[in-house]
């Protein structure tokens, strides 16, 4: 009887402390904001992302010069994050695939973007910061 309650005791703080770490795990949904860097070394611009996680699905935009756009191939699990960014300007299209960690109100992490000179893509550092005053996406 005794081995049994112990089982059962196992068992149950097993549960709490898996739903504990479900409840503490991070979540991207907010507004967003990093500088990205300029062309050839020029100075950086701001930029904006909106995020959702809702139902594990991770979705949101990235504003642009033209417009917000969409992220795809968006996941988020363990804190870790990943989504594309594709733009078409004219017959060029760009895609810039961004991965990074949250951290509570800050995602670190790096992103690859194609090489103006034709070669392997290239890999930036980008730290975004979550906007504590704006309404966060629903």
């Amino acid at each position: 009887m005794k081995i049994k309650s112990l089982r059962t005791l196992a068992t149950t703080l097993g549960a709490v402390c898996l739903f504990a770490v479900a409840a503490f795990a991070g979540d991207p949904t907010g507004n967003w904001t990093w500088t990205a860097p300029g062309r050839g070394g020029g100075p950086g611009r701001p930029t904006k992302a909106t995020l959702a996680l809702k139902d594990g699905v991770l979705t949101g935009s990235v504003a642009g010069r033209n417009g917000d756009t969409p992220i795809t191939d968006a996941t988020f699990k363990d804190d870790a994050i990943a989504f594309t960014v594709t733009r078409t300007f004219g017959d060029n299209t760009i895609k810039m695939t961004y991965t990074g960690k949250l951290d509570g109100d800050t995602i670190t992490g790096t992103f690859d973007r194609p090489n103006p000179d034709g070669g392997d893509p290239v890999k930036t550092d980008w730290k975004a910061t979550r906007v504590k005053d704006a309404a966060p996406a629903q």
